[in-house]
């Protein structure tokens, strides 16, 4: 944990949860006590609201906007470079689909990041990738998050809507929302949907799931990714990924994709039955840096590791009271906003993104700027 902050606004950062565990992030409490106090003088009533507001002993201590920016910035290799890089449109393709395979990150079965408040920003650099996320809705929730690269020439948008269904003893957590990546020196696109985190109660488990698909319309190219689970024999998932690369005005199959996201992902071309490693979850994920503070003044009040500080520094001292009261007054703050907003006639509008709403395509953010700042938080080369 880094906290900073005298005179500045105050910050605490954690180091992002990798293939090692959560160790280094958060120590978990019994899970029984956890459940405990999520019950505790609650009615049958209101539960699904329980849920939606969970006790600090059910929070690691980040939000969920910084979980999504780790997911881009917290790297042990380069994959980005790798996609802008590439010989040709094929290999691009292939590193590409190994960079989407990257976002899939471990999770804590029992714990949850904070749900972030309304305008939350989480702003970040590593190198010359600089990260840019908000909380453009709350109700439903809706993050949006803007990367650019001016030195790669890349440029990636995102708009996160998480809709979760509940099937008795799991829930599906299923995000919509538009995914989308630019290789400007190469005009191409790439665009991609995610896939849902699967919770288990019993067996308790966790994992991801769903039918993710990768196109890029100037080359035809196309990927089906399959990530499935198998957890009947214990709690911890398969985490399988098979699917193909095929060109979509055939539909021949060019490549053959199989392995487990938190280890080995292999493409084994169609033509020669040649098989390598596209990627490998131990170089990527594991190993990962805490971010740093470089321009105190910088900081935003808006900024996740600002907004939620207090909180985080009573569940890393394991101060539960403290914990419990400073996220009460976060979150009656923002009901006390909505309600001013709400009596002067007023709607909050984001300040980075423009949002709008079909019915056919859901959500989506467009950001309102064409590069990204760079942040005063980075993560160490």
């Amino acid at each position: 944990m880094v906290t900073e902050g005298k005179d500045e606004t105050l910050v605490v950062l954690t180091k992002p949860i990798s293939l090692e565990g959560d160790s280094d992030v958060y120590q978990a409490p019994n899970l029984v006590r956890r459940i405990l106090s999520l019950f505790k003088n609650v009615r049958p009533d209101q539960i699904s609201q329980t849920f939606r507001q969970l006790p600090p002993l059910f929070n690691i201590p980040k939000s969920h906007l910084q979980c999504y920016g780790e997911s881009v910035y917290a790297v042990g290799e380069d994959l980005l470079h790798k996609c802008n890089t590439a010989e040709n449109s094929q290999e691009r393709f292939i590193s590409v689909v190994a960079w989407s395979i990257s976002l899939t990150r471990p999770t804590i079965f029992g714990c949850a990041p904070y749900n972030p408040i309304l305008g939350e920003t989480h702003h970040v650099s590593k190198g010359s990738l600089n990260v840019l996320l908000e909380q453009v809705s709350h109700h439903p929730p809706v993050s949006a998050l803007h990367a650019t690269d001016e030195k790669e020439n890349i440029d990636m948008i995102w708009c996160h809507n998480p809709v979760p269904k509940f099937y008795g003893i799991k829930v599906e957590a299923e995000v919509h929302g538009r995914k989308q990546l630019k290789l400007l020196n190469h005009g191409e696109t790439y665009a991609m949907n995610s896939s849902s985190l699967l919770i288990k109660f019993l067996p308790p488990g966790l994992d991801w799931v769903g039918n993710v698909k990768i196109h890029c319309q100037e080359t035809s190219l196309e990927a089906e990714l399959c990530y499935s689970t198998n957890s009947f024999l214990g709690h911890r998932g398969a985490h399988s990924i098979k699917g193909r690369i095929y060109q979509s005005s055939s539909m021949k199959t060019l490549y053959e994709v199989k392995g487990h996201w938190n280890s080995i992902v292999t493409v084994k071309d169609t033509n020669n039955r040649k098989e390598r490693v596209i990627y490998n979850a131990k170089e990527v994920i594991s190993g990962l840096k805490t971010p740093t503070v470089k321009d105190p003044q910088g900081v935003l009040p808006s900024e996740s590791a600002a907004v939620w500080s207090a909180v985080s520094e009573g569940i890393q001292s394991k101060n539960w009271e403290k914990a419990r009261e400073v996220k009460k007054a976060v979150e009656e703050k923002q009901r006390e906003l909505v309600k001013d907003r709400k009596s002067r006639g007023q709607t909050w509008v984001p300040k980075h993104f423009n949002l709008s709403y079909t019915k056919e395509g859901g959500w989506d953010c467009s950001p309102i700027h064409t590069w990204v700042p760079p942040a005063p938080i980075v993560v160490p080369l």
